[in-house]
């Protein structure tokens, strides 16, 4: 069964270019050009991906990515945006989108970018041989399961999105050590990503949210100025 693509765009020509590349990919491609539309078939009908303007008529592509993450629907998200709409991307990833391309837009890196999203979707569902050095790790009161895809905090089950998890786990598996931004961008996005690294800072102060006592002065995922970010052990 072919993966299935739908495409949100109130332009037609834009819909029309996006439908065409993808269908010669090999995807089975839907489209709409208003939210509400868009929200009625994500909600009710199988789609593995969702290629999301943000600025459509009726419901936003913003509030689609809230309502659908409120709703538990982990449909994975590309956003599209025009150049300059920083504020709107940035709350865009905040609300759960993947990931975003700019427009005006290369067709090859859509598809391309299309296809590296699902294949880590399918990458997170395949059941890997257990091993015990690898899929537990506890730091304090922190505790990532990586066999049951659980975090826990203080005893808590803490809701993480796929991407702020294998953010999380690949963070931990480089306890104490520096990791670079371009480094997590090539490690958990799984490709080369042509973006800005604001991407990475985004996911990580959404970690920090649901896993810090205080975000704003976090005790584990700290900032190495200029470089990246480090997990340590907590003081």
């Amino acid at each position: 069964m072919s993966e299935r693509v739908l495409v949100v765009d109130d332009e037609e020509s834009i819909r029309t270019l996006v439908e065409y590349n993808l269908a010669q990919a090999g995807f089975e491609v839907m489209t709409a050009d208003n939210g509400d539309t868009a929200l009625e078939i994500a909600v009710n009908e199988r789609v593995d991906l969702l290629v999301l303007d943000l600025m459509i008529p009726g419901v936003s592509g913003l509030e689609i990515c809230k309502r659908l993450r409120q709703a538990q629907i982990s449909v994975p998200i590309i956003m599209l945006t025009a150049r300059g709409e920083e504020i709107d991307r940035v709350l865009g990833l905040e609300m759960g989108a993947d990931d975003y391309v700019t427009k005006p837009f290369s067709p090859r890196e859509l598809v391309a970018r299309v296809r590296a999203v699902l294949r880590r979707k399918t990458e997170e569902k395949v059941v890997s041989e257990p091993v015990v050095s690898e899929a537990m790790f506890v730091v304090g009161d922190l505790r990532l399961d990586a066999e049951r895809y659980e975090v826990t905090v203080r005893g808590e089950l803490i809701d993480l999105t796929p991407r702020e998890f294998d953010l999380l786990h690949y963070l931990l598996k480089n306890l104490n050590r520096v990791v670079s931004r371009d480094q997590l961008l090539d490690r958990v996005w799984g490709y080369e990503y042509a973006g800005d690294t604001r991407l990475v800072d985004v996911h990580i102060s959404h970690l920090r949210d649901k896993i810090e006592v205080d975000p704003k002065s976090p005790k584990w995922i700290k900032t190495v100025r200029g470089v990246g970010y480090k997990f340590v052990q907590g003081e």
